[in-house]
């Protein structure tokens, strides 16, 4: 598991104070990906830290009570079908939202 670095972070308030958190600009990026791999100017290598960059950001906009390793995992799972263009990756609301003492309570 990767950490959450200051620079992220500081790339998180910089990116909420411009306002870039449309889905527009994210169809903007998967698109613009995929176009810079078609034409063999981007790599996986690229890819995943394009991914980790990503998710680092999802992870510093939740509430610090939902953040769990299944919660990670999904936004990973959701970002590796949307990068590899799969159609129906379901609804947010799929998400494991549960807290570890939830998750802990609900396995007895």
């Amino acid at each position: 598991m990767t950490t959450i670095s200051d620079k992220d972070k500081k790339r998180h308030f910089d990116l909420t104070n411009v306002g870039l958190r449309a889905q527009a600009t994210a169809t903007g990026l998967l698109q613009l990906c995929r176009e810079l791999q078609r034409a063999n100017i981007l790599d996986e290598e690229a890819v995943e830290r394009i991914k980790v960059a990503i998710a680092h950001e999802i992870e510093i906009s939740a509430p610090r009570a939902i953040i769990s390793q299944n919660y990670r995992q999904d936004i990973r799972n959701r970002l590796d079908q949307l990068f590899a263009g799969e159609g129906n990756i379901g609804s947010a609301d799929a998400l494991n939202f549960e807290t570890a003492d939830e998750q802990a309570s609900s396995r007895k």
